[in-house]
């Protein structure tokens, strides 16, 4: 067998990561809270659960009769501080600002996109397919939407988890608790809902990908 002298060729350096601009990330923002906020709604319109920590919230005021506003800063209240420590103020304040634009573009989806009739399977699934990619680009240019989304980010940076995977066992105990609130019918289209959201982020949110996406 006749090998070559010649020597192997080095291989080339990688190029140094690109980080997204300031005006990147607020149109990136803007986009992902959008896409989010339309999947929320058709969710919300199938009559299902939602998953994290809306889902959570909404199920503590409905046991306790109290407001969803102030349950739902209450409970955010530790994962801001996690946040805090773990990622610094940069990602609270982008993070708190991808909260707020969620906040009104849910707002104005029932005036924009009436849905008088509306398959329930149909949109539940969409709304979560939606919801996941929206999460995926808000996620990409560091930012979240807190709650459980802080919780998921810390286990992927210092154990190198899967994003998809821990929202999963997350959310799959929200729907599981729901059940003593929501018909069941209700409680297994959340369930498929939910598994079609977090296998968005399962397949493309990943260790060591897209280190430009900062």
């Amino acid at each position: 067998m006749i090998t070559s002298s010649a020597p192997v060729a080095e291989r080339a350096p990688a190029a140094p990561a690109v980080r997204h601009s300031a005006a990147e990330n607020l149109l990136a923002l803007a986009m992902g809270t959008l896409i989010t906020a339309v999947g929320l709604y058709l969710v919300k319109s199938a009559g299902a659960v939602t998953g994290g920590t809306a889902g959570l919230v909404l199920l503590l005021a409905q046991l306790t009769s109290g407001p969803f506003g102030l349950i739902f800063a209450l409970v955010n209240v530790p994962f801001a501080v996690l946040a805090w420590r773990r990622r610094g103020p940069r990602f609270v304040l982008s993070s708190v600002l991808s909260i707020l634009l969620l906040a009104g573009f849910s707002l104005i989806q029932p005036a924009l996109l009436p849905l008088d009739d509306v398959n329930p399977v149909y949109a539940a699934l969409l709304g979560n397919l939606a919801a996941g990619i929206g999460l995926l680009i808000i996620l990409r240019h560091h930012s979240s939407l807190g709650g459980f989304n802080v919780l998921a980010l810390v286990c992927h940076d210092r154990f190198g988890w899967r994003m998809g995977y821990v929202l999963l066992a997350l959310d799959v105990t929200v729907v599981i608790a729901s059940a003593f609130v929501i018909p069941f019918s209700a409680v297994l289209l959340s369930a498929a809902g939910v598994a079609v959201l977090n296998l968005v982020l399962v397949v493309n949110h990943r260790p060591g990908r897209y280190p430009a996406a900062m």
